[in-house]
């Protein structure tokens, strides 16, 4: 597993993160459509994931030993879209059909459709349980493939998302980690006012995870949160990241309604400048 790069390399993921921002926005505003505030909030995490942490290889997509990664909440899926365009698993000119009729981009990743897509998404409080049985199916095999699913904090209403944390820790899956991108705002409000999760450090200890709280957007962090997870033996692993829902964008951050909302060209034109300037 690669450690935590030079300075020099960490900055050059700030900058990739700063130019996928650009990227995202511009799906949504072409797109008339997406998910904006959800598909910021993960962005940092993503290209950490696809840039230094996961094994893969987009000319071999297949590979049975290669890491999987589950977007679970996938309704911010316009950011895997630019990571994975970025990464070389199709040309980033594809991603200006994104939720056109008949592309492979569609609004909810598919991984019928879209190269690198592992799982198909959306319906939330399914990933982690498909994670679970994918991690179990690498440790069965004994191979050496690694399993990550980011989920949302609000998708931890879910039942299911408990079961399948209960089922990971009993068949001891240290080969998979859940991030939850704890960005505290869900579809109609925020998220301790819907379904308060505090103390969630301490609730995912009890299932027997190994836990970590990070901040989200600090790249640093992030890497040296994921190399750790090599340390915790056979416990999965937790990475709990705090986020900001639209990080980046000033009119966004932190805005319940950005959850839903669609760029106009007002908006588009402020946050290119806002980006571009950072």
């Amino acid at each position: 597993m690669a450690g935590i790069p030079a300075a020099q390399a960490v900055e050059g993921l700030r900058a990739l993160s700063r130019q996928m921002r650009e990227d995202v926005f511009t799906i949504a505003y072409r797109a008339k459509s997406g998910h904006l505030g959800s598909a910021f909030s993960v962005i940092d995490l993503l290209v950490c994931l696809y840039f230094h942490h996961l094994r893969l290889k987009p000319e071999k997509p297949d590979d049975p030993d290669r890491d999987r990664f589950i977007l679970s909440k996938g309704h911010g899926c316009s950011a895997l879209y630019a990571v994975l365009a970025e990464r070389g698993f199709f040309p980033k000119d594809d991603l200006a059909t994104c939720t056109k009729d008949g592309n492979r981009f569609p609004g909810h990743p598919s991984s019928t459709l879209t190269p690198g897509v592992e799982a198909s998404t959306g319906s939330l409080g399914h990933g982690l349980g498909v994670g679970v049985g994918m991690a179990l199916a690498a440790k069965l095999d004994e191979r050496p493939s690694r399993t990550v699913v980011m989920v949302s904090d609000g998708e931890c209403d879910e039942g299911s998302t408990w079961e399948a944390m209960l089922a990971a820790s009993h068949w001891k899956l240290g080969g998979l980690t859940c991030i939850i991108d704890y960005n505290k705002i869900q579809s109609f409000g925020r998220v301790s006012e819907i379904m308060e999760l505090e103390p969630f450090a301490d609730k995912w200890r009890a299932f027997g995870w190994h836990v970590q709280e990070i901040d989200g957007h600090d790249h640093e962090q992030i890497l040296a949160s994921l190399a750790a997870t090599s340390l915790a033996g056979s416990r999965p692993h937790a990475i709990i990241a705090h986020t900001v829902k639209g990080k980046g964008v000033s009119f966004m951050e932190d805005a319940v309604g950005w959850h839903y909302w669609t760029p106009q060209e007002e908006h588009y034109k402020q946050a290119m400048a806002e980006l571009r300037s950072c």
